[in-house]
């Protein structure tokens, strides 16, 4: 039997707009669960697969044609281990150290420091204590100390995370943290490339149901990698850690993806900056919600069949997004908001050219299950990059806040329901807008984004807030490694600023 959808979440018990989309793909008796998802008639597991075997092409047509794609600025595609060979390359003289302030020799005592540190048994004193790791770096020793960073990281992980490997596309594996879990499936597709695989994180349905029933939607989450067939990739479909109508937006889940994406960094090398968000149903309310809040975690996110509850876009400017949602896909007015939202991207990516690059459809004549016409996301999302180091960003804060967003970062206090600023950085200066209840700001800074060895300018409206040399530090380059263990989005310098 092909997957269908259900609604589980009791209309009398949501508040306008507030209640999620709670479909998905369970193999179960629709008349369970109420009747909105179950207008459609239904496929056998033979038509579905018969429906899988089909070229994109061709489902692209039947559903009419390609949406359109928008322009945005081009990615950036280096890992650590590259990034850190070219500034070690580069030759650093006595002249560039003057220029940025930094002595050399101080710089090199504290790079030998971190390696006799890191070289010690555990338990270890606590780096953040250790006085060389406020010592001013060199380009090169900056670089150095950042590759043996994330090496010694990438060890601590791979001894005490064993566990939590080993997935297939039938046996789960779960992760832990902050009193919720998450277990997930692994599917491998094609061939690991030399930068290594794409992730996709695709997110079931389900919600306000019993468990058996979302664990099915789960099930046939998995099943969805052959039908959507990425190219090169790991598909991990998870278990949402909650059975409710917010399942996969909850706070928690951020922090549960982060390690279940450094795991796969890791383990299965897969490539940082080729991490995809994908979600159907109440999977797709999540891609709504955790596309924008999570925005520098993702080359890409696709929507299929949600509903965007009270999410924004704004922060997607460097988030290519796909919307796709069926035309007859009424309940909860899923159709309209996805119009809604295709059409504020576009009016966001008109008014910022290079921003918000985005592909969307609704889909004439077809249901909540869109029988795969949603599948020409995927080459759309593989086509992408993650620029981890974007020059324009904008951050909104959700109702789950965070305290990073990119090369942003607020302390806890500063971290507020619906505050915002606007940021961009070039030729040697941080040009800071859009400021709304927010008075202070850490910007991170790296030399992929600006020569560090040359003064930087911060402003704010065009009011100066700082102007000087700032200094490479291993304080730095560890603490912003170990907030996401992303190899590819370290800082090595930040500056904090008033915004009053």
């Amino acid at each position: 039997m092909r997957p269908f959808f259900v609604f589980s979440c009791l209309l009398s018990l949501c508040l306008p707009l507030a209640c999620s989309s709670n479909g998905g793909t369970p193999a179960h008796d629709p008349g369970e669960h109420g009747e909105d998802e179950h207008e459609d008639e239904h496929e056998t597991p033979a038509d579905r697969r018969d429906a899988a075997a089909t070229s994109p092409d061709s489902r692209v047509a039947e559903a009419g044609p390609p949406p359109a794609i928008r322009p945005r600025d081009a990615a950036v595609t280096r890992d650590a281990e590259t990034m850190g060979r070219d500034a070690a390359d580069a030759p650093v003289t006595v002249g560039d150290a003057e220029a940025g302030g930094t002595d050399g020799a101080a710089s090199a005592a504290a790079l030998a420091e971190l390696e006799r540190h890191l070289a010690l048994a555990e338990p270890r004193p606590e780096l953040a204590k250790q006085p060389f790791v406020k010592v001013s770096l060199t380009r090169a020793d900056a670089a150095r100390a950042r590759t043996l960073l994330w090496e010694d990281l990438a060890r601590s992980i791979r001894e005490t995370r064993k566990g939590e490997v080993g997935a297939t596309e039938s046996a789960a594996r779960t992760i832990s943290g902050g009193g919720l879990s998450l277990r997930y499936y692994l599917a491998r597709r094609g061939q690991a490339p030399a930068t290594g695989r794409s992730l996709f994180i695709s997110m079931h349905g389900g919600g306000s149901a019993p468990a058996a029933t979302n664990d099915s939607q789960w099930r046939n989450q998995i099943a969805l990698a052959a039908d959507y067939a990425p190219k090169d990739a790991i598909w991990v479909a998870p278990r949402a850690p909650v059975d409710d109508w917010n399942m996969w937006f909850v706070d928690g889940i951020d922090a549960l993806f982060e390690r279940l994406i450094a795991d796969m960094i890791v383990f299965e090398g897969i490539d940082p900056n080729k991490v995809y968000l994908t979600g159907y149903s109440a999977g797709g309310d999540g891609v709504y919600q955790l596309g924008p809040r999570m925005a520098e975690r993702w080359a890409g996110a696709g929507m299929s069949a949600g509903h965007p509850n009270s999410a924004s876009p704004l922060n997607l400017r460097n988030v290519p997004f796909a919307i796709h949602v069926g035309g007859n896909d009424t309940a909860f007015e899923r159709n309209k908001v996805g119009e809604q939202w295709g059409k504020q991207l576009e009016a966001l990516a008109g008014a910022d050219p290079g921003g918000y690059l985005n592909q969307w459809k609704v889909h004439a004549g077809l249901p909540h299950w869109m029988n795969l016409a949603d599948a020409v996301s995927v080459p759309f999302l593989q086509a992408q990059t993650r620029n981890p180091y974007p020059s324009k960003v904008v951050w909104r804060q959700a109702e789950v806040t965070r305290a990073h967003f990119y090369w942003l970062a607020v302390e806890e206090a500063q971290q507020k329901l619906a505050s915002e600023v606007r940021a961009s950085y070039a030729d040697g200066a941080v040009s800071i807008t859009g400021v709304k209840d927010l008075s202070k700001l850490t910007v991170r800074l790296t030399d992929e984004m600006l020569d560090l060895d040359r003064p930087v300018r911060i402003e704010k409206d065009g009011r100066e807030l700082f102007s000087g040399t700032v200094s490479r530090t291993i304080d730095v380059l560890a603490r912003t490694l170990a907030e996401r263990s992303d190899p590819a989005m370290v800082f090595s310098a930040e500056v904090s600023v008033s915004l009053n």
